[in-house]
């Protein structure tokens, strides 16, 4: 019993940075929202099953589960949104260390997002 409240709990928690991560930059959603449904699936079939059937994070868990990726659309909005919040961050900061390693942290992510993860056979 206490271990259902308790993964209920980390999946509320992992749900409500998922939706923090939507207005932060570089806090990404997804992870959260895969973490919650795993949670969720040890713990609540209900919560589960409106996750799972949510507009915004169904695909997300239904993609994991067929071992597909991020659509290109939503490769390509959050390469535009990564680099330009990293823009802007780096308008406002004049030490040259801090851009470089905005630079670092935009092209790993990019290249991240674009890398094609082959997928394992079981």
């Amino acid at each position: 019993m206490l271990k259902r409240w308790l993964l209920i709990g980390a999946g509320t928690f992992f749900f409500g940075m998922a939706i923090l991560g939507v207005f932060v930059p570089l806090l990404p959603s997804t992870p959260f929202v895969l973490l919650a449904a795993a949670c969720y699936v040890r713990s609540s079939e209900t919560l589960y099953q409106k996750l799972q059937s949510n507009r915004w994070t169904g695909p997300a868990i239904r993609n994991f589960h067929e071992g597909k990726g991020m659509p290109r659309r939503a490769k390509i909005t959050t390469v535009c949104i990564l680099w330009s919040s990293l823009i802007i961050s780096a308008v406002f900061v004049d030490l040259f260390w801090v851009r470089m390693i905005l630079l670092m942290v935009g092209v790993g992510v990019s290249l991240f997002v674009w890398k094609k993860i082959p997928q394992s056979r079981p």
